[in-house]
């Protein structure tokens, strides 16, 4: 099922406090195709069988991975501390719990093509310049 878009408008924040627009997370954010990407993704999965993470979930943290030069563990850490991190890869609320296992990240790397990955690394690096 396709996820509707994520504004910084609807993602909850721990103590009430609201996302800056001009971070480049929010700007990357809003510069993706998540349908598109979502309806390429889709492809990988059959009906019936066990519910697959988000597409934006997924792609999202490859993302990040690759920007910052993580690991899978730490990726996932980070994304845990961070509510930029969790607003990117379309979480509508900050949590302080993972929201998948470093164990995923290699079942991302199947499905995803690193091709795609690489041109939102592109896109972070230029606005992370600006």
């Amino acid at each position: 099922m396709a996820q509707m878009q994520l504004t910084v408008y609807d993602f909850v924040q721990p103590f009430g406090g609201a996302l800056d627009e001009e971070n480049r997370w929010v700007r990357l954010a809003k510069k993706i195709d998540w349908l598109k990407l979502e309806k390429q993704y889709a492809v990988h999965f059959g009906k019936g069988g066990a519910v697959a993470l988000p597409l934006r979930m997924a792609f999202g943290s490859l993302v990040i991975r690759a920007a910052l030069g993580l690991s899978d563990r730490q990726t996932v850490e980070l994304i845990r501390e961070n509510p930029y991190l969790q607003y990117f890869i379309g979480l509508p609320a900050f949590s302080g719990e993972a929201p998948f296992s470093a164990r995923s990240m290699a079942a991302f790397r199947r499905r995803i093509p690193q091709s795609q990955v690489t041109k939102a690394v592109r896109m972070f690096k230029k606005i992370s310049r600006e």
